[in-house]
């Protein structure tokens, strides 16, 4: 008589289906996909490689010891496995659980200091702190003092943290302050629908998530703006930082499924609006994370409505822009869009709308940039390896625009390329939209 499966009480403290780790047959098709592993060539570094590991820990074979914890802290949960295995193994809802226990039992460790860990969780998923933390770096900018303080190497005498934040940045535009909570459709309307508006993505580009709103807009969209939002809990969720996640999930439920300042309607929109690939990734995943609480309907509601903007617009069928964009761009498939969603052509199908704007394809473009939420904050090394390996795929292709469709993949891309090439136009699909709408062209 075979031995029974490890049950969630006695053998499995992370509380893992155990059925999720048999789905994984380790053919190995996945380790071609695996940014670590492409980088390192470990097996222990694969998604096979990590499934084997962390059964491993669950059977009782082998200990939770600072070095499997090392292989398991440097996979980005990128997802990419996931598009490339042929039996379906549900990898995020492995790893995710896994360090969530890791963090629970005392094991995980982020090994981040108190600045680094008060940034990531205490500043930037508050969209009014990040705001207020950016003026001084809006500051410098605006002034040129930024330019001179690089030329004379004064950021050298930062402390490594420091640096490393400043080097990320990218050029701070003014922020619009608050949009009006709703936003009429020009001409016939053709749906309603709430845009989540986010935390660091709308600090760090407040033009996209205007240009957001203009095309909804101009697509015939009543756009609501709901003053409550907050975080989606993606930076704390990937972080194993759950409970602070599912209370931002809870306010999320509890604030677009009910109405704006106008009433009529607005409870049963017709979409959620995501312009940010890893937040749309984590309210798709809102019927998972409110498993058990008192949201948890909710939760279900908002992961059915949560849709893309290229995804939205695609389906609804996109007013052509007329204003010509003529150059030679590539698009970089930002992770959780791609993998977490699965959503590759509705991008590229409005860009190609586009008159004038020439898209040329991308050598591995589904392999991370070393984004990853906070992972170039907590894996440096392994986040700048990636974040060069993709500036030199983009640079080989001559594109003078690089669009993609993440707050930190454009970020991450524009750090290292900014290092060779600093004029090239970085910006988010919607941006490119929006310019050809207006003929206000790239900036």
């Amino acid at each position: 008589m075979s031995n029974p499966l490890p049950t969630i009480d006695a053998r499995n403290p992370a509380g893992i289906d155990y059925e999720l780790f048999l789905d994984c047959v380790h053919c190995g098709l996945c380790t071609s996909a695996c940014p670590t592993y492409v980088e390192l060539g470990d097996e222990n570094d694969s998604p096979r490689g990590r499934i084997y590991l962390m059964r491993a820990v669950t059977d009782g074979r082998i200990a939770l010891d600072a070095q499997v914890k090392g292989h398991l802290d440097l996979c980005l949960d990128c997802r990419a496995c996931e598009s490339a295995c042929p039996s379906g193994v549900q990898y995020g809802k492995l790893i995710e659980p896994f360090r969530i226990h890791m963090d629970k039992t005392g094991v995980h460790g982020d090994g981040l200091g108190w600045f680094k860990r008060f940034l990531l969780f205490q500043v930037t998923p508050y969209g009014g702190r990040m705001r207020l933390a950016l003026a001084p770096a809006r500051f410098l900018q605006w002034t040129g003092l930024d330019w001179l303080f690089g030329k004379i190497g004064l950021f050298k005498l930062l402390p490594r943290t420091m640096r490393q934040f400043h080097d990320m940045l990218p050029p701070l535009g003014r922020h619009y302050g608050r949009l009006p909570e709703v936003l009429p459709a020009e001409g016939k309307r053709r749906a309603r629908v709430a845009l989540f508006t986010g935390c660091a993505g709308d600090a760090f580009f407040p033009a996209t998530t205007v240009a957001t709103a203009r095309v909804l807009q101009k697509n015939g969209c009543d756009v609501w703006i709901p003053r409550a939002q907050v975080c989606c809990g993606a930076l704390h969720y990937h972080s194993a930082k759950e409970g602070p996640a599912q209370a931002f999930a809870r306010q999320n439920c509890a604030v677009f499924l009910g109405k704006p300042a106008d009433g009529a309607g607005w409870d049963s929109v017709d979409a959620i609006i995501v312009n940010a690939a890893g937040c749309g990734a984590m309210l798709k995943d809102y019927g998972h994370l409110t498993q058990g609480m008192d949201c948890a309907e909710q939760g279900a509601v908002i992961a059915r409505k949560a849709k893309d903007i290229s995804e939205f617009l695609v389906d609804l069928g996109p007013i052509p822009p007329t204003h010509p964009i003529k150059m030679k761009a590539a698009y970089h498939d930002a992770c959780h869009l791609c993998h977490g969603q699965q959503i590759r052509k509705q991008p590229r199908q409005l860009l190609e709308m586009i008159p004038g704007l020439e898209l040329v394809p991308l050598h591995e473009s589904e392999i991370c940039c070393g984004a990853a939420g906070s992972y170039n904050i907590t894996q440096p090394d392994m986040a700048e390896r990636l974040g060069q390996r993709k500036a030199k795929n983009l640079l080989a292709t001559g594109a003078a625009a690089v669009f993609t469709s993440n707050v930190g993949c454009l970020m991450q891309i524009g750090r290292y390329l900014r290092q060779h090439k600093p004029n090239l136009w970085i910006a988010h699909p919607v941006d490119a939209l929006w310019a050809s709408y207006t003929g206000t062209g790239p900036p």
